[in-house]
């Protein structure tokens, strides 16, 4: 994907080589935080498996520098708290769930426990979490870390996607009409999600 950057303009080629450098620092997550949130993103992306598809995308530190700049969606539940509040609260929260169950912190939890302790949130639905809505938190988290992840050219070469086409443009608009910039699918029949075991979306 990245041999397409010399059809982009500078800012485009600089706003994406930027993303495949070193991840921004944290510095919104405590210590603490960011390795519960580590863990929580890892097991939402299929990152927490060995050796993964692609490269592994620093989903927390993409996450903590839109906290960190408050460059949130511009709006939250208003049954919830603001976004960097409600990262902090549910994070402790899992946190807590995983000492109660497994005696032990969420991030020092078998993958297994991880994942049942993550389905047990979307499973609640409506109902009460922590004093939340579980499906507001569902939304908080997997709308942060798939929206880090797909910013991401590694993630876009994973779904064959050859990155930004301006100002080049698209001239082969429709079904399997492909650019002579874009490939073929390589395993068409295989179920893309096969390769990531995440937590059940």
């Amino acid at each position: 994907m990245l041999d397409q950057s010399s059809h982009w303009d500078p800012v485009t080629t600089g706003v994406v080589l930027a993303r495949t450098g070193m991840a921004p620092d944290i510095r919104f997550f405590t210590p603490h935080e960011q390795g519960i949130a580590t863990a929580l993103c890892d097991q939402l992306l299929g990152q927490h498996d060995e050796p993964t598809p692609v490269p592994k995308v620093p989903l927390v530190n993409l996450i903590d520098s839109r906290l960190a700049e408050q460059q949130t969606d511009g709006w939250h539940y208003d049954d919830m708290p603001a976004d960097g509040q409600a990262w902090r609260d549910t994070l402790s929260a899992l946190d807590a769930d995983a000492r109660q169950q497994f005696d032990s912190g969420f991030a020092a939890c078998s993958s297994q426990q991880q994942a049942s302790l993550i389905q047990a949130v979307q499973d609640r639905g409506t109902d009460d979490w922590h004093g939340l809505r579980a499906k507001r938190v569902w939304s908080l988290w997997t709308r942060y870390a798939c929206t880090a992840f797909y910013s991401h050219p590694s993630a876009w070469s994973e779904i064959g996607f050859s990155g930004p086409a301006y100002p080049r443009g698209y001239k082969n608009a429709g079904v399997d009409k492909l650019e002579p910039f874009e490939v073929h699918d390589a395993r068409p029949s295989e179920d893309p999600l096969r390769g990531r075991r995440g937590v059940q979306r």
